[in-house]
This record gives structure tokens, sequence and C-alpha cells, in this order.
């Protein structure tokens, strides 16, 4: 089953891909982004076994305005069966490998657009190492951890050590200070993160979605002095002064552009940076260069030469 599921998704995106490369063929318009590289660091595709009937439409929208925009390379994941037959961050073992055949089948089908990154739950520390190994084989380039374990939990320690030996950043779901729990998910704050983080230096974390929810000011406090955590812009939220003050906490060469799931939101962040007083290097550096510099050598064929 899961084979089949795999490759009617990775089919099914071919094809979408296909038509939109050819429809904005015959436009001949320009990309909304304009023409320099752009990589969205933050992306989600659904499959058949999810609870969207609509996946492939959905999967569909997304590549076509990645292709309006002008992303270059779309960093995703799915995260198992999205709820559909265990808990979306408590993912079974099952539906993690589920969820992985799909992305794996999707970047295989899409080579020009689609990077992946292994998902992995800590509650199962020994499938998680297993699914990385998994991963990498295939051409996994990051790992996304889900949220069902605070990010200081001693879990979390032996995949973030060997994301750490492979060069691949962990992309850590958290919520912008967290003041209570919240439902179906063990949701980690900055501060919790920043833990994870000095306790594996030579590890890469990408906390997302600053424009997620929540005090996003709180996280910037928290993980300013920790060099080895970077901040990814997505997220619905586009407050005046998100960028500004993540610019001034930790600077342009830790900021990634990102879009998850509302990817609208990160046009409109991606127009914003052209107001906040950055350069065209800095701009380049959160567009694209600082995700060339995280992930590892080969990640975006053609991008590091640039």
């Amino acid at each position: 089953m899961t084979e089949s599921i795999a490759a009617r998704t990775a089919s099914a995106a071919a094809d979408a891909f296909a038509e939109v490369a050819r429809v904005e063929r015959d436009r001949g318009e320009a990309t909304l982004a304009g023409p320099a590289p752009l990589i969205d660091v933050h992306a989600h595709f659904y499959h058949p076994h999810s609870p969207r009937g609509d996946w492939a439409a959905v999967n569909a929208a997304r590549l076509r305005a990645g292709e309006r925009i002008g992303i270059t390379w779309h960093v995703a994941s799915i995260l198992g069966s999205w709820g559909h037959t265990s808990p979306t961050y408590f993912a079974s073992p099952d539906d993690v490998v589920l969820g992985n055949d799909v992305m794996f089948a999707l970047h295989r089908a899409l080579p020009d657009r689609v990077r992946s990154y292994v998902h992995v739950s800590p509650n199962a520390p020994e499938h998680a190492l297993a699914e990385i190994e998994r991963g990498v084989a295939v051409g996994a380039i990051g790992v996304k951890l889900s949220a069902g374990r605070r990010a200081d939990d001693p879990l979390v320690d032996p995949i973030a050590e060997r994301a750490g030996e492979g060069g691949l950043p962990i992309l850590h779901h958290v919520w912008q200070w967290r003041r209570r729990d919240w439902p179906m998910q063990e949701a980690s704050d900055g501060l919790e993160l920043a833990r994870l983080a000095a306790r594996h230096p030579r590890t890469t974390f990408i906390l997302a979605h600053v424009g997620g929810g929540g005090d996003y000011m709180h996280s910037y406090h928290a993980v300013a002095d920790v060099p080895n955590i970077v901040m990814d812009l997505s997220g619905s939220g586009v407050d005046r002064g998100m960028l500004d003050a993540a610019i001034a906490a930790v600077g342009p060469r830790r900021l990634l552009w990102a879009c998850d799931v509302t990817i609208e939101t990160g046009l409109a962040k991606l127009r914003a940076l052209d107001h906040v007083g950055l350069d065209a290097e800095a701009i380049a550096d959160i567009r694209w260069r600082n995700a060339v510099r995280l992930f590892p050598p080969g990640a975006f064929p053609g991008l590091e030469a640039a």
C-alpha cells in the first residue's frame, strides 16, 4: 500500500508540475519574486492517505504558486498521515514511514524543484535514527522533528547528535512563547530549543515559523545568543516590525525565507524584505544563500557556484 500511495502521489505531482511549467512557458510572465534564486526551507505536501480528499489539488496549487512566485527549491516534509490514522505530532512508526516514502518519491519525481526532510518522531528514538539513515541514503537533506516531546527532552538528544554528525539541519516546530499546553502536541518554545542547541553545538536548528502565532519577540530574545539556531520566517503572521526585530536580534545570516502552509504570506514577507533597510547581499542571504550554507553540500545543484 505504501508503495502505491507514494507512486500515485509522485505521479500526480509530476503531472501537475509539467502542466504548470507548460502554462508558465506559454504565458512568458516574469516571476513575482524576480529572477534571483529563492529557497523555501519549510514546505509541506499531502498524499491520498491523509484526511484531505483534495490532496492532489493542494499539491498542485503549491507547485503552481511556487512557479508564479519564483521558488527555486521547496524543501518539504510530510507529517505521517496528517492525523488520519495516528495524530499528526504523535505519528505511529508506520505513518512516519508512509509519509517519508511519499516525500522521497516526490523529490525523485521533481528533482529540479523539490528536496526532502526526513520526518521523525522523538518518541521512538531508535526508529528515528533508522529513518534518518534511510532518508540520507535516498537524498534527504535535513530532519523534520515532530512536536511529540519538548525540545529539551533527553529523548531528542540521539536525533540531534546524529543530525549534527551528518550536517543535517533540524527543522523544529516552535510555538513563539508557549504560555500553556496546546492540544495534540508537545509544543516547545525558543528557550527549550536553546537548551537543546546548547547541548549540541555542531547541529544547526531551524526555529520554525516566527510568524506562526505567539510572541515572536520572546523567541528572538531566547535565541539571540545561540549561534547554531537560525529562524525561518514562515507562518501566516505578517506583522509590521516582525522582520525588523528579527534582523536586529540575529542578523540576516541567521534568517531563512520560508512559507510553511500559507504560501501567500511567504510572498508578503518576501516583499517586506525590500523595505527594512537591507542591502542586496543581505537579502540574497535570506532568500537562498543561508540555506546553501546550512544544508549539506550539493543539496541545491548549481547554487553553490552562484
